[in-house]
Order: C-alpha cells, then sequence, then structure tokens
C-alpha cells in the first residue's frame, strides 16, 4: 500500500513476453488443460521473477507469494500485465496472499477455461464531451475543506530543489507550457452548480510561472520566501491549480518550488509530471522533438467509472465490508498534547525527520519477509504498537492512502486517485508482535481488495461523529513512499541527505527542505523507502505538539523497530520502548531524593526531645487555655501510664473521639508514650459510620469526653474520659514511660473512603510522618515568631503536620475550635487575631477565604505560607491566589494516607510565573514516583499512566484487608540490589514496595508532574474517552461558577451522556451561556448534554464529593431552556432551508446543523439555497476573523448596531464558504447565520 511518490516501473507501458498467438493457445479448445496449466505456470513464474528481481529458475513455483517480498506496487504491476497479456483481471491482492505460482496457474487456467476475463466494472471513455464534469468523492471531500478554509495550504503539495547549473529559462517555460497543454487536469478550474460542486478543463491556460530575484538574499529569507510561496493558498474557482516559482540566486543557482493543489493531482500524479517535465525541458533545452505516449484515458473518464461502479452491484459489496470492519462503536484515538485541544480542528503544522539505519532497515525487510509481509505491513503494525503504548487503547483506526489505481487503463493519468483507508486494528490481549503483524497483514489485504469505495462517502454513510476539534475517522495517518532510482525527485524535498540528481534533464539537482508547516491530522508518519535505508518524517499539528515531542516520539518509535527486529515473538505491550537515559532518568535521576534523618526516636520522642530544649516555651493553645511544653509533657505522661495499666502497649489500637481542644492533643501524645497507635473518630460522623468503625478496628480502649459519650453508638471499648476522668489520670506517674517503639511501628489508623461505600483504615508509621516532617523543616525552615493553627480532623492524615510538625520544633500551636473553622469571617479574624504564620488549607476552604476577603494580604499580613493539601488545585484558584496575595507562597502538595500525607510539592512563589496548568511538582525527600501503565512499565514523558508511589512514607497497608493491601501495596519492579549498579549509591535504591493511587498523571519535560484525574473517573461515551476532570477544571474558570462536578449518566434504555452540576457563586449562570462557554474551550464531544444546578455538593462523611448522591438531571428542562424557536422572517426562512435538507420539522435558533445530522454535502445544499434566497443587497464585512476557538464573520453598521437586510450574492459566497460552513469548526447554526445575514 504504498501510495502516492509510485516507482518508474508502474509508470511505464509494460509490454508482456506473451504475444497475441499465445493468448490465442491458451484458449484454443484442443488444449490439455495440463498442458495449459503448465504453460501458464511458466508464465507466471517469468513475471513474477522479473518484478521481484530475481531470474526465473531461483523462483520455486509451490513458494507461498506471501514469502516473496511482494508489496502492493509489485502486486498492481502483475495485475496489469496479466490484464495485458492474458485479458484476465486478476485481482492484485491474489499476488500477496497465501498462492503459489502452481495454485495461481490452476485458477488462470480455469478462468481461461471459462472463458471468463474481468469481473469488474469496464472502464469506457465519457460519452459526454462537455468541459465540466461532476468530482470523484475524494475530489468532493477536498472541495468541502477547502469551502471551509479558503485561505489554508493544508493541501498544498510542492516539490523544491536546488538547481545548481546553467538553467535555460525560456526552455523551462516551454517545457511547463507543453506539460499543461498535455494534460487537462492542469487545465482544471473548480465551482459550484444548483449545490452540487464541479469541474471544468479548459483548452487553453498559460503557465503560472514567475522567476524571482534572490541574488542579494541571505538564505533565512530565500527559506522564508520559499515557504511564503508554497503557503499562498489557491483560488480553484479562476486557476490555476499549478504554479511555479523561481528563485535565481545566480546563473548557475536556483531554487526551484513547484505546488499543485492536491484535488488536481496526487502524489503518484507527481511523479508523472515530473518524469515528463524532464524529459520536455531536454529536449527543449537541445532542440530536439520529443515525443510523449499519448494518453488515452483521462481523468474524466475514471469519474464516469467510479459513477458507474458505485452504481453497480460490487459497491454493495464494498459497503458490506467496510461496514463490518468499522462496525460497533469507532475509537478516537487520544494521543497525549502539550495543549488543549481546541474547540475547532486547526492544520498549522510543522515535521521532524529521522533516518533508520541501513543495518535496521535490512533487518525489517528481512524479517517482514520470513513472517510473509511487506515491509509496509511491518512498519504499519509498529506504528499501531507506538499508538497503543501512547494511547493505552487497543482499538485503533489509522488512515492510509492508497494509489486508488485499481484499474490499469488509469496507470498514467493525471489526477486525484488516491483513497484514504480506514485501517482498524484491535490489540487487546497484548498480542505478540507476529501475531499483530498478522492481524494488520489480513487488514491491509482486505482494505486493497476493496480499495475502490470512496472514503467521503463511507464516513458520511457511517455517520461518523462530525466534532469540529477532530480530523474525521481518523486522527493519525501512516504512509510508506517508495522511493527508487529515477521516481524519487519527491525526495529532494523531504530530506537534505538525498543523493544529487547530476543529470536531470541536463540539469543538476540538490536537495533544499522547507519545514512542513501544515498538519492535517494529529499526527502523520511517512517513511520514505530508498534501496539502501528509510528515511522517515512525523508531520504533527503544532497546535497540540511541542517539537521536542515529536523529537521523542520519533525516538521511541526508532527503539521500537529495534526492539521488534531482537524478538518479534515479544509481546507488543513488554517491547521496550524507552532509550536506557530515559530510563535512567525516570527510576533514578528523577528520584534521587535520599536524605539522612535521625531514625532513632518516634513521633513522641522527637517531642520529648523538645520539651527538653523549651519546657517553658508555650506548646499549645487554645481559646482562653494554654499549655507550656513541660505541661503538656506532664499530662500526657500521665494519660501514658494510665493507658499502659489499661493493656495498652505496642501497636495496640486506641480509639479517640474528642473534639478540637488541649485534650485532643493530649491524648494523642498519651497514646503514642503508651506504644499504642491512634484511631480517630470525628464526632460529627454519623452515628452508622463511627459504629463501623470500632466494629472493624476493635479498639479495647476509647478516648473521649463526657459531653460525647451519649452520642456514641454502641461498642465494647473501655471508655476513658479525660475530662471527667482526669483526676484519676493525674495520680499517675509525670515521667516520661519506657518507649520500645521504633519509627517502623504504628502512630494511628485513619480511615477513608472505600469504593464499596464503607471506610477502610490505614495503618500509618512513625517513620512516613518523621520523613514528611523533616523534608518540611529543611525546606521550608520554621523562622523565630512563626505561629501555626490547627484546624484540620483527626480523620485527615494532614492533621498529623498540623498537630506535630509545629510542636516537635517548639512552634506554637494555635488549636482553632470547630465553630470557627465554620465560619470564614471567625476564622480570618483567628488567623489575624493569633499572627498565624502558616496555614494547611484544602483548596475548597482557600476559594472561600479569598471570595469573602479581596484584601487578605492586608489582613493577614504574616501569613506567608500557604500549604495546599487533600483536592486537585484548579488553575482558576491559582490566579486568584496570586492576585489576593501576591506576596505570599502556595505550596501544592499531593499524597494521601496510604503514603503519610504529603509525596510531592509545588511551590508557587511570589516572583514564580503561573502556568497554564496545575502542577504537583517533584517528589519529597525520600519518595520516589512512578508513572506506570496498565502492565506497570514506565511510561515515556508527556503520556498518562496511573502514578506509583515508593519510599519512606508508605503505609503499611490496610486494616483487617489482606486482599485490598496486596492489591494497592505492591512489589517495587525496579528495585535493584545495592551495588549491583555501577556507581550505585543510597540516592538510586528505590524502596521495596509501591503504593497503586488510581490516580492518572504524567511526567512534563522538566521533571514536574501533572495530575490529570482519577483512573475510575475516566468514562467512554459514544467512542470517545473522557477525563471528567478536564470538564470540571474549565468550567470552575467560568466567573460565575463557585464548583462543578462532571459524571456519566446513564438511562435505563442504555443511553449514556455528560452531565455537569453547578455550585454559582451568586446568580446563576445559564446553561447556554455554559455550553457556549465550554466550546469556546474543550471539543464538542466533551460538553455536556446537561446542566444541573445545586445550592451545594453532597460529600462523603470525609469531606470529599458524593457522586452517587447526586441528582438525576431533567434533560427536557435542558431542552426547553435553550430551545427557541424562529422569532424573524429571516430566521425562520433560514429555518426552513435547515430543515428541509436535513429532513426534520423543527429547528430552533440554537440548533447546531451538523449535530441536528448535517454533513459536507448537505452544508453545500444549505449554501445554495441561501445564496437563492437572499440573493441581492449590499452590506460590508467588517471583520473576518480567528478568535482562538472558531471563525467568526461580524456584518456591523458604523455604530454597531445589527438592522436587517439583503446581501450580495457574491458576498454570501464568500460568507457561506467561510464563516457559515466554518461551523464544521463549527458553529453552523440558524442563529450565526441570522447574525450575517440581518447586518447592515
Amino acid at each position: 500500500m504504498h501510495s502516492q511518490i509510485g516507482d518508474t516501473e508502474l509508470r511505464k507501458e509494460v509490454e508482456p513476453s506473451t504475444t497475441q498467438q499465445h493468448k490465442l493457445l491458451l484458449r484454443r479448445e484442443e488444449i490439455t488443460v495440463s498442458d495449459r496449466v503448465a504453460l501458464l505456470s511458466t508464465y507466471l513464474q517469468e513475471q513474477i521473477a522479473k518484478a521481484i528481481g530475481i531470474s526465473a529458475s531461483d523462483l520455486d513455483v509451490e513458494q507461498s507469494f506471501k514469502y516473496l517480498g511482494i508489496d502492493s506496487l509489485i502486486a498492481t504491476k502483475l495485475r496489469n500485465r496479466l490484464r495485458t497479456g492474458l485479458e484476465v483481471d486478476v485481482p492484485a491482492v491474489k499476488f500477496m496472499e497465501d498462492f503459489t505460482v502452481a495454485s495461481l496457474a490452476e485458477l488462470l487456467s480455469e478462468q481461461l477455461e471459462n472463458a471468463q476475463s474481468s469481473t469488474s466494472i469496464p472502464v469506457t471513455q465519457a460519452v459526454d464531451h462537455s468541459k465540466s464534469y461532476p468530482l470523484t468523492h475524494g475530489q468532493q471531500g477536498l472541495w468541502f475543506l477547502y469551502k471551509l478554509s479558503p485561505k489554508s495550504a493544508a493541501y498544498n503539495i510542492a516539490l523544491t530543489a536546488r538547481i545548481r547549473s546553467q538553467l535555460n529559462i525560456p526552455a523551462w517555460q516551454r517545457s511547463l507550457q507543453a506539460l499543461i497543454d498535455r494534460h487537462p487536469t492542469l487545465r482544471t478550474t473548480f465551482g459550484q452548480r444548483d449545490a452540487e460542486p464541479f469541474q471544468e478543463f479548459h483548452e487553453d491556460q498559460e503557465v503560472c510561472f514567475e522567476e524571482i530575484d534572490a541574488a542579494t538574499w541571505e538564505w533565512d529569507k530565500l527559506t522564508e520566501k520559499v515557504i511564503e510561496a508554497y503557503q499562498r493558498p489557491f483560488d480553484l474557482g479562476r486557476g490555476p491549480v499549478l504554479r511555479v516559482n523561481l528563485f535565481t540566486r545566480s546563473a548557475q543557482d536556483y531554487v526551484l518550488l513547484l505546488t499543485i493543489h492536491h484535488i488536481a493531482v496526487d502524489g503518484f500524479s507527481f511523479g508523472v509530471l515530473m518524469d515528463e517535465l524532464r524529459l520536455l525541458y531536454e529536449a527543449e533545452n537541445t532542440n530536439r522533438s520529443i515525443s510523449l505516449p499519448p494518453i488515452k484515458w483521462q481523468y474524466r473518464d475514471f469519474v464516469q467509472w467510479q459513477r458507474e461502479m458505485l452504481a453497480s452491484p460490487v459497491a454493495e459489496n464494498l459497503w458490506n465490508y467496510w461496514q463490518q470492519q468499522l462496525a460497533g462503536e469507532l475509537p478516537v484515538l487520544k494521543l497525549p498534547t502539550d495543549r488543549p485541544r481546541s474547540s475547532i480542528q486547526k492544520s498549522q503544522g510543522a515535521s521532524h525527520t529521522f533516518e533508520v539505519t541501513e543495518e535496521l532497515t535490512g533487518k525489517l525487510r528481512k524479517m517482514a519477509k520470513a513472517q510473509g509481509a511487506t515491509l509496509y505491513m511491518t512498519l504499519l503494525s509498529a506504528f499501531q504498537v507506538l499508538l497503543r503504548r501512547y494511547t493505552g487503547q487497543e482499538d485503533i483506526i489509522i488512515g492510509s492512502p492508497i494509489e486508488g489505481r485499481s484499474q490499469p487503463e488509469f496507470a498514467l493519468t493525471v489526477g486525484f486517485f488516491i483513497n484514504m483507508v480506514a485501517l482498524r486494528v484491535n490489540l487487546a490481549g497484548n498480542p505478540t508482535f507476529c501475531e499483530l503483524l498478522s492481524q494488520v497483514r489480513r487488514t491491509v489485504l482486505g482494505a486493497i481488495a476493496h480499495q475502490d469505495y470512496p472514503s467521503p462517502l463511507l464516513i458520511e454513510r457511517l455517520q461518523v461523529n462530525r466534532d469540529p476539534s477532530l480530523p474525521g475517522l481518523f486522527r493519525a495517518s501512516f504512509n510508506l513512499l517508495k522511493l527508487e532510482e529515477m521516481g524519487a525527485d519527491y525526495e529532494l524535498s523531504v530530506s537534505m541527505k538525498t543523493t544529487a540528481r547530476e543529470d536531470w534533464g541536463g540539469l543538476r539537482l540538490e536537495p533544499f527542505v522547507i519545514p512542513q508547516q501544515e498538519g492535517q491530522y494529529d499526527v502523520t508518519l511517512d517513511i520514505m523507502e530508498t534501496t539502501q535505508s528509510l528515511f522517515g518524517i512525523f508531520r504533527y499539528n503544532t497546535n497540540l505538539f511541542d517539537a521536542t515531542t515529536m523529537a521523542r516520539i520519533a525516538g521511541h518509535f526508532q527503539n521500537l523497530l529495534a526492539a521488534i527486529v531482537s524478538n518479534p515473538q515479544q509481546q507488543v505491550g513488554l517491547l521496550p520502548l524507552l532509550s536506557e537515559r530515559e530510563k535512567q532518568q525516570l527510576i533514578y535521576d528523577w528520584n534521587t531524593t535520599q536524605t539522612e534523618y535521625d531514625l532513632s526516636r518516634c513521633l513522641h520522642q522527637l517531642f520529648e526531645a523538645q520539651v527538653e530544649k523549651t519546657p517553658d516555651a508555650i506548646a499549645l493553645v487554645f481559646e482562653d487555655e494554654q499549655l507550656t511544653y513541660c505541661e503538656l509533657n506532664t499530662r500526657a505522661n500521665q494519660l501514658a501510664h494510665h493507658l499502659q495499666k489499661l493493656g495498652v502497649g505496642l501497636e495496640v489500637l486506641v480509639g479517640i473521639c474528642t473534639e478540637r481542644s488541649l485534650d485532643m492533643v493530649v491524648g494523642l501524645l498519651g497514646i503514642l508514650k503508651a506504644g499504642g497507635a491512634y484511631v480517630p473518630l470525628d464526632p460529627s460522623y454519623p452515628q452508622e459510620r463511627l459504629a463501623f468503625i470500632l466494629s472493624d478496628s476493635q479498639v479495647p480502649v476509647l478516648l473521649t469526653q463526657q459531653r460525647l459519650v451519649e452520642q456514641l453508638p454502641k461498642h465494647e471499648a473501655r471508655v476513658v474520659c479525660l475530662d471527667r476522668e482526669w483526676n484519676i489520670i493525674a495520680q499517675q506517674s509525670q515521667g516520661n514511660p519506657i518507649s520500645i517503639s521504633t519509627t517502623d511501628n504504628l502512630a494511628y489508623v485513619i480511615y477513608t473512603s472505600g469504593s464499596t461505600g464503607q471506610p477502610k483504615g490505614v495503618f500509618g508509621l512513625h517513620r512516613g510522618a518523621i520523613n514528611r516532617f523533616h523534608w518540611m523543616w529543611q525546606n521550608y525552615p520554621f523562622v523565630q515568631g512563626d505561629i501555626c493553627c490547627q484546624k484540620t480532623s483527626l480523620n485527615f492524615v494532614d492533621s498529623v503536620w498540623e498537630i506535630f510538625g509545629p510542636l516537635i520544633q517548639g512552634i506554637p500551636t494555635v488549636i482553632v475550635p470547630d465553630k470557627v473553622v465554620k465560619d470564614p469571617q471567625k476564622l480570618v479574624a483567628t488567623l489575624e487575631c493569633d499572627r498565624i504564620t502558616r496555614l494547611v488549607v484544602v483548596p475548597s476552604l482557600l476559594r472561600v477565604l479569598l471570595d469573602a476577603y479581596k484584601d487578605l494580604q492586608l489582613r493577614l499580613p504574616k501569613l506567608k505560607l500557604w500549604i495546599s493539601s487533600g483536592e486537585a488545585l484548579s488553575t482558576e484558584l491559582l490566579v486568584q491566589f496570586r492576585q489576593n496575595l501576591p506576596d505570599s507562597t502556595l505550596l501544592n502538595l499531593y499524597g494521601s494516607s496510604e503514603v503519610s500525607a504529603d509525596v510531592t510539592c509545588y511551590s508557587l512563589s511570589p516572583h514564580k510565573p503561573l502556568l497554564e496548568r496545575v502542577l504537583i511538582g517533584r517528589p519529597i525527600a525520600n519518595t520516589q514516583i512512578y508513572i506506570l501503565d496498565a502492565r506497570k512499565q514506565l511510561i515515556p514523558v508527556g503520556v498518562t499512566g496511573e502514578l506509583y508511589i515508593g519510599g519512606d512514607g508508605l503505609a503499611r497497608g490496610y486494616l483487617n484487608r489482606p486482599e485490598l493491601t496486596a492489591e494497592k501495596f505492591i512489589p517495587n519492579p525496579f528495585i535493584m540490589e545495592k551495588g549491583k549498579r555501577e556507581n550505585a549509591t543510597l540516592s538510586t535504591i528505590p524502596a521495596s514496595r509501591l503504593y497503586k493511587t488510581g490516580d492518572l498523571a504524567r511526567y512534563l519535560p522538566d521533571g514536574n508532574i501533572e495530575l490529570l484525574g482519577r483512573i475510575d473517573n475516566q468514562v467512554k461515551i459514544r467512542g470517545f474517552r473522557i477525563e471528567l476532570g478536564e470538564i470540571e477544571t474549565v468550567l470552575s474558570t467560568h466567573p460565575q461558577v463557585r464548583e462543578a462536578v462532571a459524571i456519566a449518566h446513564q438511562e435505563q434504555a442504555g443511553n449514556k451522556y455528560l452531565v455537569a452540576y453547578i455550585v454559582p457563586h451568586q446568580e446563576s449562570p445559564g446553561i447556554l451561556e455554559l455550553r457556549n462557554f465550554l466550546k469556546q474551550k474543550l471539543p464538542n464531544y466533551i460538553v455536556p448534554s446537561a446542566f444541573v444546578m445545586l445550592e451545594a455538593l453532597p460529600l462523603t462523611a470525609n469531606g470529599k464529593v458524593d457522586r452517587r448522591a447526586l441528582p438525576a438531571p431533567d434533560l427536557e428542562k435542558n431542552r426547553l431552556s435553550e430551545f427557541i424557536p424562529p422569532r424573524t422572517p429571516t430566521e425562520e426562512a433560514i429555518a426552513n432551508i435547515f430543515a428541509s435538507v436535513l429532513g426534520i420539522k423543527q429547528v430552533g435558533v440554537h440548533d447546531n446543523f451538523f449535530e441536528l445530522g448535517g454533513h459536507s454535502l448537505s452544508a453545500t445544499q444549505v449554501i445554495s439555497r441561501l445564496q437563492q434566497t437572499f440573493c441581492v443587497g449590499g452590506g460590508e464585512l467588517r471583520e473576518f476573523r480567528d478568535r482562538g476557538e472558531y471563525w467568526q464573520v461580524e456584518w456591523t453598521t458604523s455604530d454597531g448596531q445589527h438592522h436587517s437586510s439583503a446581501i450580495d450574492k457574491d458576498e454570501l459566497t464568500v460568507i457561506s464558504s467561510g464563516i457559515c460552513l466554518s461551523g464544521y469548526d463549527r458553529d453552523f447554526d440558524l442563529q450565526s447565520l441570522v447574525g450575517v445575514i440581518e447586518q447592515q
């Protein structure tokens, strides 16, 4: 399936060795079947051997064709030879299947015996001799894209070369003119009549040739001017479709640019034209006459043949094949991008080139042949693997251009023949590469056999989702271009390593490469095959990808190729993708976090050490009470001794259910000093949740306060009231208890939400907390005068830092009552009054404070360090923080109870620039972060995977949940024995276990990490894989949205759609407003179908959004709120046109034409009817601009007022082709058309 640049042999008339007499002999009745088979076998042996470049004697007649290396070009040659030599039609694909010379000879003998010739639609010359004729379906697709973006150069194809010899410019012009005179396609223009596009060739057309004096230009300016000329759009309505620019540097130094619009020619035709141009110039330059072979079959004959074929039963058979191939939900490739996809598809592009070595190329060819596949199939399979590894998707569709010249009559015809076929491959089950190659081989052969069904017609009949941010049926394409010695002129345009053409019609041509600047798809991989090696070009959309990203992708593709030839039996999911340098970076360099700290003392022992240093310093303040370090230590010691007498010892779990108070901290220290681990129970929790925790943990002792005893559910624990029983407790020893705890012992068991609805207890170790503290102390050390506050529930792991982090360092802590925490005004007043300098805050609370006070900088001048943790931080909140608190630092911390709170940190200091995305930064001390795929393999930078955590912060596991512990805490696959690696140190040896977070993330090139949501927060709707967090993030940036949550809602009928739940600031935004807001920032398929306004989001017991408790949406309410019937005669007229074309009854002002079922062809009908309906008037086109999300025209009077008026037909043509159809890009709705038509 080598599509674009064909080889010279295929462009030559092939004279078969079989004579007319031979053909008659084969069909004479008296010849025996065995003799006919023998003759055919000899004939086939001769032709096939010649085609693959070996002697006939070396070709085994019993060897399968699939092991001969026959590709689609060779197969096409053979088909043409048999059709010419024997007048039999053998599908080209037969020469690539498991046939042999002997078996094919028997098949041909049977055809000849039964006088069977071609079963395909015969090619006949067009009987209509008018100069205009219809477009092919492929051309219709290009015509529609041209009408959408007439200023685009996305479908300009060009040849560039440097001429380093004397050029006879008059002879050059004459040869160009002769070329145009010879091929009607080069004299063709395009138009539209009665909503139907047509093409028309002209008898005479002068060559568009421009010579530019570039003698004084610097090389950079020359390149810039060549690119500028290449990107100049074509006017298909006026022509020409071919132009030639010659940049003259000197009498023996020129740069040639030959540009043609793709609608007129394909790459194979381009090769035909260059071959003929070379011969014509050589003849003109030497004053010799030349007689090129006559062209019997013109492009209009192909148009007629295609129409006849599509009207025949053959087309239905082709359709049935493709319908089966593309059945079910069609996957949408989701390559990780450097920037969000805009609401329309844009085609700005660039390219990255690479070379596959001669040695690796040889191995690939050898392996392909051994597997009975072609090089094309092998490279395509490798590309499929690359996309699989980058996206995590198993069902992948790649577009690939095929020649479209299934009829040999058109072998020399110049025109647009190629057809982009959809190659769908499923990589489920992690097949070996050989297994995948076998599947790809079948897919490719099927596509070749059914190549004549036009892709645009296929897309239309399949009703492929027409989202404007997506390039149709596929986002990625692949092509192998086979360049042979004389047909390789295109290579001059793509590689500076191309060998110069020493005698190209008497000229010396050298390569001149200009960068690709149009990206028709997200990514296209073009590979040029020379006799020695492979040369690759990754063309990509620069709106989505950076150059460095594409360079990485190209490197990974080459790594894959090397791995494939090394072990083709390896499963595709296990083929090495990363280089050793990348592995070093991901495993070691970015995880070099080893920091030495004191492991000999637990939390309570570190506190005791601080008591020795500052016994009389204030440790805690609560309302009107306070405790010094000595007083706090004394109380804790007394409680510890009391607990030990009650049986509390090493790792005995002790419940604590108290309000935030001094008693709470005394209780925590007392439990730890006794050797136990505390289990917090928030008194505000529902009885059912408290009962579950008490039952699950089986705590033998429960610390509480008298006023809470009656609120507790039934349990078996011994209750100790810290207030009521303090007189008894105070009789115990005041000395520090003897402790046998180590940092590897339990410090607490904190219950977090579980997926089953029941909370799960996490075993937290002293080691993890101490590691977190030391990192914080080292990187953000306390200074004299610092004051902290404790306001977080004990049930959240952040409370561990709030309580012990300052306490162990001699920093006073203000305990904030719960009633104050829940009142923003009282909380700010407390922070101000107590001169708090550091604050741990969840983003939701931070938002409340920033919304309530625009002068926080003035109210809280001492508070310079804000620590955000516990929830995802939005970009909008970061901006708000910077605006309100420009002199403060915000730390964005990421972690969970399973990893002792926080394991990564991103610091937004006052002078640090804001980024487009919110990062969670890098790992903290003694922590390792790995982002892995589903098979726990490292993935490339920029690729989304699951985040795994290793290091000292890991919890021991879950209480009473060994299966869950085994599932979430896994062996570290990257661990290594100390000293095994050269130069290994403690800093390069990871921890032995990893925590599987379930969070999606990716590494950025600088080593920072971006958090992308949850694996269980990812949904699939209509074939689109959607990250709900993306919707929530964008919604949160709307000025009237306070909080937002998105879910996938499923009706009883099974239909699934997106719903957004909004908590507004004050006034609720309108549904239409929200939808339009999202359409400007997200692809249409990500925009929710319904919006629900709430006063508050339902929360779980630990403060997270309870998605299960969200109310079902009222779809009818959403629909009715948006439907607006036509209100003016203009709106009514346009609505009627929409309805008539679409065959529906009712169209509202805001209804989207394409969402109602419109497509490219029906859109042109709308344009035609609009032109007929609104055909007079005036008006002035004031603005045609790109707002970043969609194209928009404003028709206004000088005072900006809109008036009802008709407009000129030609003007409407400009508007409709450039704007109304930009609704495909996409706001093609009734209102947008009225906005154009009803303006002065």
